[in-house]
């Protein structure tokens, strides 16, 4: 894209010693990743002879080897041999640990540590696998120097269960183990007292964070469920691409809710690079969201969308490494986007007229591949992917100038950017772009507010006859929000009555129902028989009683009829009926104060996962582009 006369480049990465010395790392992982590719293709064994002698000690073999492997890949062969024999050290050490496994039971697990520790990263930790997560945990942070309650493990992309034996977590031998640290601080733990208190207490928030997040969410998803007025409780929905409520099955409505509800919460998180907060965050997402059937997730973007999230998530943390599925979930996320944005985009430029914006993702999705190609040691697919990348990032480029005059419009600077990439940097035609979409918005926001007014009426109409909020939200679901149909859904089906607010054990007492209410259906034409049993059923309820008596002809279908035993039960009093409003106001303090933190990090505009500077795209995209060109270069020369 042109800008002011000139064309945009991006960013180069800079020279300093530090990008140096991250050059130099990532050119080594390359080589350790190819050198591997060459050895399994040879089908070459390092750990034993003609490489590895019977002493473990390195055999005269790994020499030719070297050369062998240098030539091909024209490059020093002092450093090919050095790799090599760290490829072979740890093949050995690998082997050992097998046969050390068979012979004790003794399982190795391979630690990643933070990157602010300063020591070898990648550590191997021995461990039986019947312990607890608690007791492995316990075991990491005395073995490597940290505050038990201040780190979380990740193995297997899960969070470790601390409750649960290491083989009931599908644990093996060899595994691998990523240790998040909860202390913003980077530095090693300071011997002053005070700096040392106050990092701990900044660790306790982060957890205090973490377990209200899970709170917040909770409550948000049960009101999902309930019945409650959209004016005054906040409660969450789901909604399609043009801002339209969604109707999802009961069962798999709530897991979709705390998928997405854990998703906007780690998103946040990113956002503020937060990225060891994040990451549990984004896999308790892809945990709920794996409740959900596939034809659901084919049909919303935000499947796709968790898995670029966790991948990056991983890479910002310096563990790539550690997500041995990196290529899986970046599969799934392209699958995802084809089968919920079309072929070629046509399904989505159906719904929204154009795909400007959600480029963004695919830019993404291409510097993630470029960058897992790269660690892989596929120069050649590692480029074109970065390449990929760096074309989509000229195009989306967006003109700071342009931003700015739409902000003097009166639009937001998210607003802006996402126009301008909808309408191809046209500024006349983002400001009406954005313009039309607010005012479709608010007419959406508008009807979807009166559905839910003219629902709580239903279910309130309902409720007044003698049903349960429960029994009416269902029986309106059913009836697909008519009333008419849902009351002769009740009526037809009177042990929905059953569905009680209150729960199934306040469920299972009949009352004794008074001489007054029995003469009252007596006087209607029932059975005094049928009567009192009816009014038994429906404890008293003299609407409920006549309406399911009149429906059936004049007596209780068979799945109603109540035993004389059932019949004479009677609700036992609680003393607890009257228990003290303290401890409920302070519950109800805590909830509030979780539910406005969820609140808080789930945006206002529904294309906020769209809007991105592409800074740090920007910066990454020049960083591996150098890298893939010192290795052709060096090709070059050699």
């Amino acid at each position: 894209m042109k800008t002011n006369g000139g064309c945009r480049r991006i960013r180069a990465f800079g020279g300093s010693r530090l990008a140096l010395l991250w050059r130099r790392m990532a050119q080594k992982k390359y080589l350790q990743a190819k050198l591997t590719q060459f050895l399994r293709e040879d089908r070459i064994q390092l750990w034993k002879p003609p490489y590895t002698d019977e002493n473990k000690k390195v055999g005269l073999a790994l020499k030719d080897l070297a050369k062998k492997y240098s030539d091909k890949l024209e490059c020093c062969e002092n450093e090919v041999e050095k790799i090599i024999e760290e490829i072979r050290c740890k093949a050995v050490e690998r082997g050992t640990g097998n046969e050390h496994y068979k012979a004790t039971g003794i399982a190795t697990i391979e630690v990643f540590l933070p990157p602010r520790v300063k020591k070898d990263r990648k550590n191997l930790l021995e461990t039986r696998l019947h312990v607890t997560g608690r007791e492995l945990r316990s075991k990491i942070a005395e073995t490597f120097g940290f505050q038990e309650n201040y780190i979380k493990i990740v193995i297997n992309k899960k969070q470790l269960q601390l409750g649960k034996t290491l083989e009931e977590q599908g644990v093996t031998h060899n595994v691998k183990a990523m240790v998040l640290e909860l202390k913003q601080s980077e530095e090693d733990v300071r011997k002053n007292s005070q700096v040392e208190e106050e990092e701990q207490n900044e660790a306790k928030l982060k957890e205090k964070r973490i377990q209200r997040t899970k709170r917040g969410l909770e409550i948000l998803a049960e009101r999902a469920e309930m019945v409650v007025d959209p004016e005054t409780t906040p409660y969450l929905d789901i909604a399609n691409q043009t801002g339209r409520s969604i109707r999802i099955p009961p069962s798999e409505r709530k897991a979709l809710m705390l998928a997405m509800g854990y998703h906007e919460k780690g998103r946040a998180f990113l956002k503020r690079k937060e990225y060891g907060i994040a990451l549990p965050c984004l896999l308790d997402a892809d945990k709920y969201f794996c409740e959900c059937c596939r034809e659901l997730l084919d049909t919303v973007d935000n499947y796709a969308v968790l898995q670029l999230d966790i991948v990056w998530c991983y890479f910002r943390l310096g563990q790539l490494e550690c997500l041995d599925d990196a290529e899986k979930k970046l599969n799934m996320a392209q699958k995802c986007f084809k089968n919920c944005y079309g072929e070629n985009h046509q399904r989505l430029v159906h719904i929204k007229g154009n795909c400007g914006k959600e480029k963004v993702l695919f830019l993404r999705l291409y510097l993630l591949q470029g960058i897992r190609n790269y660690h892989s040691g596929n120069g050649e697919e590692a480029y074109e992917y970065l390449n990929k990348a760096c074309q989509l990032f000229k195009e989306l480029y967006i003109d700071p100038s342009k931003v700015h005059s739409l902000m003097q419009l009166g639009f937001s600077a998210q607003e802006a950017r996402l126009g301008l990439r909808a309408c191809d940097g046209n500024v006349a035609h983002a400001a009406a772009h954005v313009t039309s979409r607010r005012e479709k918005l608010d007419q959406i926001r508008k009807e979807e507010k009166e559905k839910k007014r003219r629902r709580l009426e239903n279910i309130n109409c309902l409720k007044g006859m003698g049903y349960s909020a429960r029994a009416a939200k269902q029986a309106l679901h059913q009836a697909s929000g008519n009333l008419e149909e849902a009351l002769q859904i009740l009526l037809s089906h009177p042990q929905m009555w059953w569905l009680n607010d209150s729960g199934p054990e306040t469920n299972s007492h009949q009352e004794s129902p008074s001489r007054e209410t029995i003469d009252q259906l007596v006087y209607m034409g029932f059975d005094a028989a049928a009567a009192e049993a009816a009014l038994r059923v429906f404890r008293g309820n003299v609407q409920l009683a006549a309406q399911t008596l009149a429906h059936n002809g004049g007596s209780l279908p068979p799945d109603l009829q109540l035993s004389a035993e059932d019949s004479s039960a009677t609700p036992p009093t609680s003393p607890s009926d009257s228990a003290g409003t303290s401890s409920a106001s302070t519950d109800e303090d805590m909830e509030t104060e979780a539910v406005n933190e969820i609140l808080e990090d789930i945006p206002e505009h529904e294309e906020d996962y769209l809007d991105s500077t592409l800074e740090d795209e920007e910066i990454i995209i020049a960083e591996y582009l150098s890298y893939v060109e010192n290795i052709k270069s060096a090709t070059k020369r050699n």
